[in-house]
């Protein structure tokens, strides 16, 4: 059997599940919040925060800080980089499962 070319195609940076969940969530919206995301995800706010620290390091995702009335709130953001190579690493995935396909009929 052999094993399908993935290339370098697939991010190393968004092929963790939690992250390709959180830049996947986000590529359906222009920005959400800390705690939208957070519910959304089912993630503790620690594991969200990791997650969001790496993928801003990246410059995959972007944040904004302010407030809605007295209250603190935090918006998250995929960045332009981050849709493209979010879009890039999907390719990928299908392609693998396209090259899986094709041996399976074979």
């Amino acid at each position: 059997m052999t094993v399908p070319d993935t290339g370098s195609s697939l991010d190393p940076t968004i092929q963790h599940p939690t992250r390709l969940a959180l830049v996947a969530f986000l590529s359906g919206c222009a920005e959400a919040d800390f705690k939208t995301v957070r519910e959304r995800l089912q993630m503790s706010d620690s594991a969200l925060s990791k997650t969001v620290a790496a993928l801003e390091t990246a410059e995959y995702v972007s944040v904004r800080k302010g407030y809605v009335g007295k209250r603190p709130r935090t918006w998250l953001a995929l960045t332009f980089d981050g849709r493209r190579r979010l879009a890039a690493h999907l390719t990928a995935l299908q392609s693998i499962a396209d090259q899986a396909r094709a041996q399976a009929q074979d």
